[in-house]
């Protein structure tokens, strides 16, 4: 495949640069540790269940899912830049 000025396997290397990114990127949200008792955000009580099931917890489901709306994953960013870029 013609590539350009790219050599030869840029184009995975560019797949396993962003599959790496994202691994990093999701271990470093693992939380570690003792969980909270009480929610950071709300103070209200983390069930028991809850707190065995995700350990390091620090948000009731609640806040949690409010979180998760906010924080969602924003898709990372094209390293190949737009195809209108790679034409000019």
């Amino acid at each position: 495949m013609a590539t350009g000025w790219a050599h030869d396997g840029a184009v995975q290397d560019q797949i396993d640069s962003t599959v790496d990114d994202a691994v990093q990127r999701a271990r470093s949200q693992i939380r570690r540790g003792e969980s909270l008792k009480f929610c950071e955000e709300c103070d209200s009580e983390i069930p028991e269940a809850r707190r065995k099931a995700v350990p390091g917890v620090r948000l009731c489901i609640r806040c949690q899912v409010e979180y998760d709306k906010t924080h969602s994953a924003a898709g990372g960013y094209n390293r190949r830049g737009s195809k209108d870029s790679q034409l000019r």
